[in-house]
């Protein structure tokens, strides 16, 4: 989910326990920090994921689409 769309209210369906693994499209984004911090002040636990989907996919990862 967007970090924008963050909130107590989008994130009642995920149980507490949850831990959200925060991401950008590229190394040179911030958002991944944004999210992080909105999480953590929410008091859900969260993980960067390092170097983001450009990482993912040259580690020969895959993405799958939900929607």
């Amino acid at each position: 989910m967007p970090y924008p769309t963050i909130s107590k209210e989008t994130l009642a369906d995920y149980p507490q326990g949850t831990c959200f693994v925060v991401y950008c499209a590229g190394p040179h984004c911030n958002a991944t920090e944004k999210a992080a911090m909105k999480l953590a002040r929410l008091g859900r636990p969260v993980k960067k994921m390092i170097g983001g989907v450009t990482g993912w996919l040259d580690e020969g990862f895959t993405l799958v689409s939900h929607g």
